[in-house]
């Protein structure tokens, strides 16, 4: 797989950063990014944090605010809901809408009352690393402090694991690592019709079965205040993974704005050491059943998040690497987000199969320093899936096909992201005219 070169305009890499810089001005609502236009018209959390580390690298006075815009929707008790809704879009645009939710922020934000993996403190870092901003970072730290507690406080077990109460928590709604909980949950009869299928094919989408399902745990967990996990409670090494790396995250942060970094790197310590106490087996991490006990064998791209951190023990990191090599095959390039051969393995369908470029970014950043030939091979490969089929929601991990939706926001941010990493590792700097690009459609 060959990735397209960075360097004088009119290369392929500036051909991508223009279209991505397209999708991220496109899709700009004033204050956030929807991650896309059709499908999803509001405001996502974890999306919201990726599209901040792209926009860092063009815009980072909008990179700053659509951080900014998400905690201004955080709770009292300092969950950050993983939807805030538009106001200005029609509450029956996407299902499940704010009148099912119910839920408010003290802001007076129309919110749902779940969350997403907390990578913002990661985002935040990164945004500061790209424009440093100390005031930006004086105000959002007690925000991601707060952040942190509330999943301490909420969601943490006795042997140290955050639990996921919903798989919209996850990130990864269908992955087959849920599908042994779910089982066991009374699918509820959809009372709506599916919006996500008027914009993508049904053959691509969770099934009626797995929505009614969602819906069924969305319902009972409302129905306690948003207080009590109901017939879901799994510990996923993704969330965890992001949790303890936005401890790590947090360090750096409050070491620059005057404050002791030792409790955050004490945390993430203790994290790592519980993932690793509790969900590691077999050469990759699994996500386990807190209602049981028992491991949720999968084969899911989760299993392999963990190499982000920086504490990972080293014989883990190197068996990690080995399975992202040889179960994943990510020196091809992609990272499915489902292990091929696994039961459920399905290229087309949302997360059991696809590739994502959040994940492939994630992982990216775990291997550069570990197996700097395996990383190169998956930024090509990010670059390669973009250059060959847009901005798209999720890929095909053999063909690069596109799949989901269009002109998708956190697909092009972290392209832009790898763009210049790229560019920064060989000394150069974006191309004149794609910089001109990129301002002209800034709101800077």
């Amino acid at each position: 797989m060959t990735a397209p070169a960075a360097g004088p305009a009119g290369t392929a890499a500036d051909g991508i950063r223009r279209a991505a810089v397209r999708v991220l001005a496109a899709g700009w609502h004033g204050a956030h990014t929807v991650p896309s236009r059709g499908l999803y018209p509001h405001q996502w959390s974890w999306d919201s944090a990726f599209i901040a580390i792209g926009n860092a690298r063009w815009a980072p006075r909008r990179a700053r605010l659509e951080l900014a815009t998400l905690f201004g929707a955080q709770w009292a008790d300092g969950r950050v809901p993983h939807i805030v809704f538009d106001p200005a879009v029609p509450a029956d645009a996407y299902f499940p809408g704010p009148d099912f939710w119910a839920a408010r922020a003290p802001s007076g934000a129309a919110t749902s009352g779940i969350v997403q993996p907390p990578v913002h403190a990661l985002a935040a870092r990164l945004v500061h690393a790209a424009d440093p901003c100390p005031a930006f970072l004086r105000r959002i730290y007690p925000r991601l402090v707060a952040q942190q507690e509330f999943l301490r406080a909420a969601r943490r077990t006795p042997d140290g694991l955050l639990v996921i109460v919903h798989p919209w928590e996850s990130g990864m709604d269908n992955s087959p690592a849920w599908d042994g909980p779910l089982a066991a949950v009374a699918a509820e009869p959809l009372g709506a019709a599916r919006r996500d299928l008027a914009h993508v094919a049904a053959g691509e989408r969770p099934t009626d079965r797995d929505y009614g399902r969602y819906i069924a745990l969305a319902r009972a967990y409302r129905d306690t205040g948003y207080r009590r996990a109901g017939a879901f409670a799994v510990a996923d090494p993704l969330f965890n993974a992001l949790y303890a790396a936005a401890e790590s995250a947090l360090a750096e942060i409050a070491a620059e704005c005057g404050h002791d970094p030792g409790p955050h790197r004490r945390e993430a310590a203790r994290a790592t050491a519980a993932m690793v106490g509790h969900l590691y087996q077999d050469g990759l991490f699994h996500a386990r059943d807190a209602r049981t006990g028992r491991p949720l064998h999968s084969g899911s791209a989760a299993g392999l998040i963990p190499l982000i951190l920086p504490g990972l023990p080293p014989e883990i990191a190197a068996e990690l690497t080995r399975a992202a090599l040889d179960r994943f095959g990510v020196a091809g390039g992609t990272l499915p987000s489902l292990a091929p051969g696994s039961p459920g393995f399905d290229r087309a369908r949302y997360w059991r199969g696809p590739s994502w470029i959040n994940l492939s970014w994630l992982l990216w950043r775990g291997l550069r320093h570990r197996a700097p030939e395996a990383a190169d091979a998956l930024a090509g490969g990010m670059l390669a899936a973009v250059a060959r089929s847009g901005m798209r929601e999720y890929f095909d991990p053999v063909t690069l096909a596109g799949h989901g939706c269009h002109d998708f926001a956190w697909t092009a941010a972290l392209v832009l992201d790898v763009l210049a990493e790229r560019e920064d590792a060989a000394g150069g700097t974006q191309s004149s005219e794609s910089t001109a690009t990129a301002r002209n459609s800034s709101a800077r």
